[in-house]
């Protein structure tokens, strides 16, 4: 039996609309839709729709997180018609159905790990920014925190961990988990960068936050003692039930919104260094602004889980 891996993905993500010169369009779900479907294992991936709003409502797992008067004012920006929640952070019609819909996709990513199978959550807005009562840096709903509450909430499910290996802290994701005792937050990023957080010093209110700045023009060569000597020991000592990776694929050296020089093949190495923690791993789409790049990546992250999935297997 081959190996399989979910990828959550509606073209109901391509209605949040951001204007054609916005870096966090629908092109870039399209092109890493198209290259993974090209690859040679892609029988072995399942496409997925993510749960619809009439089926599970997500309310009580966002409400976990965002405080009511902050849904309710985006609902209505939405309803009018749209507008700005700061100058990076459009908001079109369709945007807050969109949101919830991602946020289900990252809450059906977490239902495919309890059922022992990985999952990639290819959906937009990304999330990692946005905090309790406010979108802000392309985000607009916390999805990776919403998707680690919801997690807790289901039998058996005693700590959760989340990575974020995007180029830019998780702000939001930090805010929205440190004060949860079972919940942990890693985080590699480039510092100084947007949004200006995320130092070494932050480690939330149980020990449960691990932020690593990482320089600008790092490569593998200094992210991989970073993974060896500080990440899995963090994870490992955590001892999660579950882990979510915010995937942003923005640190690489072609990516226009930062300076990191990473190689789309470097994630294959994060997402096997990944699976010595968990067997199976959900992955949220975070940043990541070249489409080829940022294609490749998740090509080279997927191959990884689907190449450890059958060695598992024999």
């Amino acid at each position: 039996m081959a190996s399989q891996l979910t990828v959550i993905y509606s073209e109901a993500f391509l209605q949040h609309e951001t204007g054609p010169l916005h870096p966090e369009n629908s092109g870039r779900l399209g092109a890493i839709a198209q290259a993974l479907k090209a690859m040679p294992w892609a029988a072995q991936l399942q496409w997925q729709l993510p749960t619809a709003i009439a089926d599970r409502d997500p309310d009580s797992s966002i409400r976990a997180v965002h405080q009511p008067q902050y849904l309710r004012a985006l609902a209505q920006l939405a309803a009018r018609g749209g507008g700005r929640l700061d100058p990076d952070t459009p908001v079109s019609s369709q945007s807050f159905d969109v949101a919830l819909l991602a946020v289900n996709g990252w809450l059906d990513g977490v239902d495919c790990v309890l059922q022992r199978q990985s999952a990639f959550v290819l959906s937009r807005p990304p999330g990692h920014h946005a905090i309790s009562d406010r979108g802000m840096g392309f985000c607009l709903l916390g999805n990776a925190a919403i998707a680690a509450h919801y997690a807790l909430q289901q039998p058996g499910i005693d700590r959760v961990a989340i990575l974020d290996w995007d180029v830019h802290h998780g702000n939001g994701t930090q805010a929205l988990v440190e004060q949860n005792p079972h919940i942990a937050y890693c985080s590699l990023h480039q510092s100084p960068a947007y949004p200006g957080t995320g130092e070494a010093s932050e480690r939330g209110f149980h020990h449960n936050v691990l932020n690593i700045p990482m320089a600008r023009g790092s490569t593998l060569a200094e992210y991989q003692p970073q993974f060896e000597q500080a990440v899995l020991p963090f994870l490992r000592d955590f001892n999660s039930d579950l882990l979510i990776v915010s995937a942003g694929y923005d640190a690489n050296h072609a990516d226009p919104l930062a300076g990191v020089s990473l190689q789309p093949s470097d994630y294959g190495l994060f997402t096997q260094y990944c699976l010595q923690i968990q067997p199976h791993l959900l992955f949220g789409l975070e940043g990541g602004y070249d489409y080829e790049a940022l294609a490749q990546s998740v090509v080279a992250t997927i191959a990884a889980c689907l190449e450890t999935e059958a060695v598992q297997m024999r």
